[in-house]
């Protein structure tokens, strides 16, 4: 389980972590266990930007958060949703959909999605309650969702990325890591399973689209469920400490 987690923390940080683990089926399926860990480490030191810029200005703290996000991620989901949104919004064929999401030059309709999800985030974690707790939760939110997408949804290319994961078939562990995750949030709040059942369906829609565009899911369109899921989970998290827990 040991290199999965060092897996997990290679694939889905920038953290340096200088030791070589075999990419095979095994390693890949005791990794996606550790995708809401790993997911709300990042959380978790992102918020730290925030607390030390807090004192001067909220905005400010904001800004740092989002910044060490996109640091600690390397951007790496960012760009599957640029690549998604070019691909997407392009109206071609499957086959034309594919190139231009695979095409490592962005497009009009990328740079708008990338600005639109950094701006919202901005504005939501400005404007967030319990900023630490909730920024932890949204972001292992979000990993979760990709894993469920992972394990139960088609994948478009078959040498690609995203369909790695999906033949190491995942779903003991999916199970095992969601599990121990819901235990969690009933015990910190039963409330909070709204926010994670958000972003699921949220996840759903996307895999519903990205079926009817390029009949499957792609690493883009991993990359893409995750950006997504964390902002609506932001979102409920919102509504949830505003009309319900005050």
């Amino acid at each position: 389980m040991m290199k999965g987690l060092i897996l997990s923390l290679q694939f889905l940080t920038r953290i340096p972590i200088h030791i070589n683990i075999d990419f095979n089926h095994e390693n890949i399926r005791k990794s996606t266990f550790f995708f809401p860990l790993v997911g709300g480490l990042i959380g978790a030191l992102a918020a730290i930007g925030y607390l030390v810029f807090l004192p001067i200005s909220r905005e400010l703290g904001a800004f740092a958060t989002v910044l060490l996000i996109i640091v600690l991620t390397g951007g790496l989901h960012l760009d599957g949703l640029a690549d998604t949104m070019d691909g997407f919004l392009s109206n071609k064929d499957k086959e034309k959909t594919l190139d231009i999401m695979k095409d490592s030059r962005i497009g009009a309709f990328g740079v708008i999605g990338l600005i639109l999800i950094i701006l919202l985030k901005y504005v939501l974690l400005v404007n967030m309650p319990k900023l630490p707790l909730v920024l932890i939760l949204s972001l292992a939110n979000s990993r979760l969702v990709a894993v469920i997408m992972m394990t139960y949804k088609k994948t478009a290319r078959p040498n690609g990325l995203g369909n790695l994961f999906h033949q190491s078939l995942p779903k003991p562990y999916l199970i095992s890591s969601a599990i121990i995750y819901m235990i969690l949030l009933l015990f910190l709040n039963p409330i909070y399973i709204i926010p994670l059942l958000g972003a699921y369906l949220l996840g759903e829609f996307v895999s519903h689209i990205a079926y009817n565009k390029v009949d499957g899911l792609t690493g883009d369109v991993y990359g893409t469920i995750i950006e997504i899921s964390e902002a609506i989970s932001l979102i409920l998290f919102m509504g949830v400490n505003q009309w319900i827990l005050f």
